[in-house]
């Protein structure tokens, strides 16, 4: 490790002395904090506070608090008053029993309110996966990163590795570290040995708040921002390796609703949030589907951000964790309180007050949906820790009108779909990032060979007289596909002439074909406008941000001209947008299956399924239902006439027995197989054109592998419109991987058929071993079409066929004219 030794000494012991101060004034409030009795306001004096009336406001982006019809919650005063049968986990005892843990609160010995939390947080998850690179006249740039709104930071260092190239070791540069617009310190480049060092820099805790700019600035005594075509030769990498650790507190914020979703998820948080799920023992169906939809919810405020929800059974968790159930159900050392309805509170964790438990209540299947419902449909009240919650509707979806997918119906702008930010299509500057538009499309879009997705572009490059406008370009790409570099001018031999005599001839709007194949389930339309300076030109507009470039909002893609329509089963859907579940994204024509007696890590891997859902639709899948086990009549069961997710291992081979019973794989000694097709089956499936099965290598490829993980789909033989995906491993281990692995943007590229394989040594496999079938809604004359170009034996052998008959009937008749005339003669 290195150090950079050319800081200015007094800048050292200016933030040696803040960074000192600061740890005073945070040791004596965390002191003074942790000094406060953990009992209720309610059984205190009156002049004593409550943690939750200290709150800051909610925050801003929660919708007005309206309560529902019916419902009740503690008013008037900001101190919550307890509700009929609300949990007490403080030291002085409650009427109700029931609510108390185990052991008597008052012989727990008094917890504090704050508690030490340590994180590091990398380059790469801040959102620069391949890191910063600064060259050329790009020698400054910068990152963001922020941290949760209920941590305090009370110690920060930063380790800084970097990729030097050798002619720039070879130059008296610096690197300037500034957060937060304030100094960190210089690092000479031109001391590292071998291009590739990590240094370590202390940082002022003061320094440090909820949201972060950490930049990077090369400074160059020999005017290295001049030389324009250097940009290969000289450069500086911050490596996506690089972090910052940070070690700090955390505080209790209190139990109020109206923090919700804090402190469970806060969208500040750059690592992934691990929010524990709890269960009792007596779990039923209907405590996971309340789960699974609050899952759904917080993995779509997730958004971009990885989100996991770890499940325990019959015990609490250490930290902040949600919890199902119906009152009476006992979980570890808890006791769920009565409840005359469905009800959501919140109460301290028993085993650390810091941390809180939510409470999900209801006395039927029914009720724990309007609890989780209510949770995840607006703004819950404010200063209040208890909720009983009204019988209220929950609208259903209808297909394809998931709010995060592209509407099909019409021209969309980009201006629509960049939202807010409409700054994201101007580019300022020569040395810039790309602009990227993002949009998530049905995965199921059809359109027919030679028909193309219009996509308008209108452009402006900066109207300077330094432009290369010959050499300069807009390059368009999707998805990583690149599609066309457009020029700064119209391209022809009158247009020539008429801009050199004077004439206007900028090109500021361009049509793209776009192919329908390069439309994913999640994309991403870049553009880069590769501006090029002449020789002469100054060298101050190397570094200048006041050179705009931009995209017009009024910029569209169509894609009204597509069809709902493909094959099932296709793996690819679903990992990339939980497809054909998400056609409904409400999942209400969705049936999530377990084993008969589900455990905690199927349980865990069922409600990141569901979280993934979310985040793809913008809709928590509020009218998912949930089954454990197979009795034997599910053909006869309305339940099972829906699209079926299922998750279990193959250690549990009855229920997975069942479960491929009719498809094309089988179960054997806890080892999975593809079934050997009939004679019969190989005919069809010649005849049909359905040439590129793989069953034998698939069989191959399962036979000779050890533990894996991974994913298998099949039509299901209870509802032949839907299908069945299985999220399988061949223990909790491996299955407990698909969470990591569909993180992988490798791995998610090439899942893709009816059965996807992963392990630890090859990655990821995939075949196509059953047959497919068509869904989806398409003109009768397109149907046929569309048939037929599928079939092409079938349709070549009635051509023949119809050939043979026409050809030999003509002959007859022609043989018998033959007759007739020579008879007559």
């Amino acid at each position: 490790m290195n150090r950079p030794d050319n800081l200015m000494i007094k800048r050292r012991l200016s933030a040696a002395r803040s960074a000192s101060l600061f740890r005073k004034i945070t040791t004596g409030l965390l002191l003074t904090f942790s000094s406060l009795p953990v009992s209720q306001a309610e059984d205190a004096p009156a002049q004593a506070v409550d943690p939750a009336t200290s709150l800051p406001a909610a925050p801003s982006w929660l919708p007005p608090v309206t309560p529902m019809p019916g419902e009740t919650a503690p008013a008037g005063d900001t101190t919550p008053a307890p509700a009929v049968g609300a949990p007490q986990t403080d030291s002085t005892p409650a009427d109700n029993s029931a609510a108390m843990p185990e052991a008597p609160a008052a012989s727990a010995p008094v917890m504090p309110l704050v508690q030490p939390v340590t994180s590091n947080i990398t380059v790469a998850e801040m959102g620069q996966p391949n890191g910063l690179t600064l060259s050329g006249g790009q020698l400054q740039s910068g990152i963001m990163f922020t941290l949760p709104a209920d941590e305090v930071v009370t110690n920060a260092h930063l380790s800084l590795a970097l990729k030097i190239s050798p002619a720039l070791i070879a130059r008296d540069t610096t690197l300037e570290l500034m957060l937060n617009g304030q100094p960190l310190g210089n690092l000479p480049l031109n001391q590292s040995s071998n291009g590739g060092d990590v240094y370590d820099l202390d940082i002022p805790a003061a320094m440090v708040v909820s949201s972060n700019n950490l930049s990077f600035r090369v400074h160059d005594s020999n005017t290295m921002t001049c030389e324009k075509e250097q940009s290969d030769k000289y450069w500086v990498t911050i490596l996506p390796t690089t972090s910052i650790g940070l070690e700090g507190q955390q505080l209790n914020i209190g139990r109020n609703l109206g923090n919700f979703p804090r402190p469970f998820f806060d969208g500040l948080q750059m690592q992934e949030s691990k929010i524990t799920m709890g269960f009792s023992a007596a779990m039923k169906p209907g405590d996971v589907s309340a789960a699974a939809m609050v899952s759904s919810y917080l993995g779509m405020l997730s958004d971009y951000r990885s989100i996991d929800f770890p499940v325990i059974l019959n015990d609490l968790p250490d930290q902040n964790g949600i919890l199902f159930g119906k009152p009476g159900d006992k979980i570890g050392s808890l006791t769920l309180p009565a409840s005359h309805g469905a009800s959501v509170q919140i109460i301290d964790n028993p085993i650390n007050p810091v941390y809180k438990l939510l409470l999900v209540l209801g006395n039927d299947d029914n009720e724990l949906r309007q609890a989780a419902y209510r949770l995840i449909s607006g703004g819950m009240p404010n200063n209040t820790d208890h909720l009983d919650v009204a019988q209220q509707t929950i609208p259903s979806s209808k297909p394809y009108d998931a709010p995060r997918w592209i509407d099909t119906s019409r021209r969309v702008t980009l201006g629509e779909l960049a939202g807010k930010d409409q700054g994201s299509l101007i580019s300022n500057g020569i040395y810039h990032d790309g602009i990227q538009v993002a949009f998530r499309a049905a995965p199921d879009l059809f359109m027919w060979d030679g028909h193309n997705i219009p996509v308008r572009i209108d452009y402006r490059f900066p109207t300077e007289n330094w432009i290369d406008e010959d050499s300069s370009r807009l390059n368009v790409s999707i998805n990583s596909n690149f599609l066309r570099s457009l020029t700064v001018n119209k391209v022809g031999l009158v247009e020539n002439i008429w801009r050199r005599l004077g004439g206007d001839s900028r090109q500021e709007r361009y049509t793209l074909q776009l192919a329908p194949y390069l439309i994913y389930g999640d994309n991403q339309l870049q553009f880069y406008f590769d501006i090029k300076p002449k020789k002469d030109a100054p060298c101050s507009i190397l570094t200048s941000d006041n050179i705009k470039s931009r995209i017009d909002p009024k910029s569209f893609i169509d894609l009204s001209g597509s069809y709902h329509f493909t094959q099932l089963p296709n793996l690819s859907y679903f990992v990339g947008a939980s497809y054909p579940y998400s056609k409904l994204a409400d999942f209400s024509d969705t049936l999530m299956l377990l084993p008969q007696a589900p455990g905690a890590d199927e349980i865990h891997t069922l409600l990141n399924l569901a979280s993934r859902a979310g985040k793809a639709t913008g809709v928590p899948v509020n009218h998912v239902q949930v089954a454990f086990g197979l009795k034997g009549d599910e053909q006869n069961n309305p339940l099972f006439d829906r699209d079926i997710l299922a998750v279990t291992t193959l250690g549990d081979t009855p229920f997975t027995r069942q479960l491929l019973a009719g498809s094309p794989f089988s179960i054997n000694g806890g080892s999975m197989g593809v079934k050997t097709p009939t004679g019969m089956q190989r005919v069809v499936a010649w005849l049909t054109g359905d040439w590129y099965r793989q069953p034998v290598d698939a069989d191959r490829y399962l036979s000779s592998t050890g533990a894996w993980r991974g994913f298998v789909s099949y039509r299901s033989r209870w509802s032949a419109d839907h299908v069945v995906v299985l999220a399988t491993g061949t223990d909790d281990q491996q299955l407990l991987k698909i969470h990591h692995d569909l993180k992988s943007p490798k791995i998610n590229a090439n899942v893709r058929g009816d059965l996807a394989i992963i392990t630890d040594e090859n990655g990821i496999r995939s075949f196509s071993v059953g047959q497919q079938f068509p869904t989806g809604q398409m003109p009768w004359y397109m149907m046929v079409l569309w048939y037929a170009s599928n079939h092409i034996v079938i349709l070549s052998l009635i051509a023949i066929l119809l050939s043979l008959v026409m050809g030999l009937s003509l002959f007859v008749v022609l043989r018998r004219h033959a007759a007739k005339r020579l008879g007559q003669k």
